[in-house]
């Protein structure tokens, strides 16, 4: 390994150190805010998991209406008691895939990331 290979190497690893901080950071935030969260999965061979973009609508970005539509989503299956990590995790992809401001982006990314650690946390919890 040559010298600059090394120091890309460590360039890279320090931002991936940085960015799991942020993730775990998040993770502690979603656990004061909501605590423990053990949801049904909401997955399997038949579940539809993409939200469509209903015909018509306003001069709201395409991606603003499909995150509303998410966010709309899983309030009401949480409300109806039949909420998922599925419509959890939907509706902050479609957070991210609505923003094209670069620093929201990576917040919401962030998020994301944050959201699919809980998921695995709560089927280590049910594994063990």
């Amino acid at each position: 390994m040559t010298p600059d290979e090394l120091v890309e190497r460590i360039k890279v690893r320090a931002s991936a150190e940085r960015v799991a901080r942020e993730v775990v950071a998040e993770r502690l935030r979603q656990d004061g805010k909501w605590g423990e969260q053990n949801h049904r999965d909401g997955t399997g061979e038949s579940v539809n998991w993409v939200l469509y973009l209903p015909p018509g609508g306003d001069a709201r970005s395409a991606g603003q209406q499909i995150s509303e539509n998410a966010r709309d989503l899983c309030q009401e299956n949480f409300f109806a008691d039949f909420g998922t990590w599925l419509d959890v995790l939907r509706e902050e992809v479609a957070e991210a895939f609505a923003e094209s401001d670069p620093a929201r982006l990576r917040a919401e990314l962030i998020q994301v990331a944050a959201v699919a650690v809980a998921w695995a946390e709560a089927i280590d919890r049910r594994q063990s």
